[in-house]
């Protein structure tokens, strides 16, 4: 159906990607309204379904009603549908279908789905998709089976299966749904190890991007990775290790948090909040008792988010890791950012301080017309439910549920930007790159 409104339309792969989301959280929205959808046999609110909808299709994890008590096996078994299709891309599914029925990939769906996965080039792409495919079945198997044999423990097997995969499934989208009920999220894990590091492999494989996947898995042939995926892994391990001990050592003493656990239990607390603030969504301790330094530490992490091509948000390690390589070159008196011996071309440089700046421009901007909106929460409640919509993370201190109806339009226009946006500036700037006849003379300004 997509398919058809795009040629019918003559639209580029950027309106495609908006148009393509835009109709399967309408779609999804639709089908969580009727009767057989929540367990009061009433539906759900076109608000509230819209809002669920658009949380999932674009893995977030933000709700504004309990996933596991208020919706039955269909209503669930759609959310899932969602983050499944958004988070790989609906052009990876149509793309899968395509190559079932033996179809020739057209040149424009080659468009769209270089522009889904976030990729420079069209070169292998229809390969990509294959192996995003399969890499994806086989590892939401994988985690669903060792979920599956957990929670077997505590729930009747059906129930176990049933939690594992969706439970796999949603945290390797990086959406953060779950449903253990009274949007506890697995906080009765929080020292589990098997839960912990079956859930914390599951998200970050889900967040360092597929092509970087592609590339471990061929690097017994090539012994080669690329400047890219170097970046990714090292920025990934620093940013996990240092959010790691720092919130390990913020939340230490919190009677409500770490305090209470056993060094191990400490240990996985901080390693699973470190790893799920890059855009997962689940938690294992309650977000609202944790001191005000922690949070402000998960906001960071929630921003930088996850790597390019992944199904994760933010403004991405890469973006990150190449500002932070431009400010130390600045301070090193260098002109060029230099990573693994290999220079940063400086419109690589420009392009992450635009991705970033209109990223921080629209978190502001929401958290400024929410604290207008929202008069009876905090502020630092609000910017952190705004940068966990932008950043797809969704990751809540509580305020979500208790949203008034413009506030929930709100989040769900940051949720649909932070997941299409970011990807469609960034696909746009690669392709305006324009040939300049002449410059302009040299000026001076002062800086600081």
């Amino acid at each position: 159906m997509i398919k058809k409104i795009v040629e019918k339309l003559h639209l580029d792969p950027p309106k495609t990607l908006v148009l393509g989301f835009s109709l399967i959280i309408f779609l999804g929205a639709l089908l969580l309204t009727l009767p057989v959808s929540t367990v009061d046999g009433l539906g759900l609110h076109w608000l509230d379904a819209l809002f669920t909808a658009t949380s999932a299709t674009c893995v977030t994890g933000l709700v504004v009603v309990d996933t596991g008590t208020t919706f039955t096996t269909f209503g669930q078994l759609v959310i899932l549908s969602l983050i499944q299709i958004g988070g790989l891309g609906f052009m990876t599914f149509a793309t899968f279908f395509a190559l079932i029925m033996r179809k020739k990939i057209s040149l424009r769906e080659r468009l769209i789905l270089q522009e889904s996965l976030n990729q420079m080039s069209m070169e292998g792409i229809v390969r990509l998709a294959k192996m995003i495919l399969v890499f994806t079945a086989l590892t939401e198997l994988i985690g669903g089976v060792l979920l599956s044999i957990r929670f077997a423990f505590d729930f009747p097997l059906p129930k176990a299966i049933y939690f594992g995969f969706f439970h796999a499934i949603s945290n390797f989208n990086n959406a953060g749904f779950d449903l253990m009920g009274e949007f506890a999220s697995l906080t009765a894990y929080v020292d589990d190890p098997v839960v912990t590091l079956v859930v914390c492999l599951l998200i970050i494989l889900g967040g360092i991007g597929f092509m970087v996947v592609s590339e471990l898995y061929d690097y017994r042939q090539t012994r080669r990775l690329s400047l890219h995926t170097k970046v990714v892994l090292s920025t990934t391990g620093i940013l996990v290790v240092a959010g790691t001990a720092l919130i390990f050592i913020l939340e230490y003493a919190n009677p409500k948090t770490l305090q209470p656990l056993s060094m191990m239990g400490k240990v996985l607390g901080s390693l699973y909040q470190s790893v799920t603030a890059r855009t997962a969504g689940s938690n294992t301790l309650n977000i609202g008792d944790m001191y005000q330094s922690s949070l402000f530490l998960i906001i960071l992490l929630m921003f930088i988010g996850a790597s390019p091509g992944s199904t994760g948000g933010g403004i991405k390690t890469t973006t990150f890791a190449t500002l932070i390589g431009a400010v130390v070159a600045q301070m090193k008196g260098k002109e060029d950012v230099i990573f693994f011996r290999q220079r940063i071309l400086p419109h690589m440089v420009y392009k992450s301080l635009t991705l970033t700046m209109i990223s921080l421009f629209i978190v502001l901007v929401m958290t400024m017309v929410l604290s207008i909106t929202e008069t009876s929460a905090r502020f630092e409640m609000i910017l952190f439910e705004v940068t966990s919509a932008f950043a797809t993370t969704g990751l809540s201190m509580g305020l979500t549920p208790h949203l008034t109806p413009i506030g929930k339009i709100l989040i769900v226009l940051t949720m649909f930007a932070g997941r299409v946006g970011p990807l469609t500036i960034a696909f746009a700037l690669a392709q305006r790159k324009q040939k300049e006849y002449f410059r302009y003379p040299k000026g001076k300004i002062t800086i600081g």
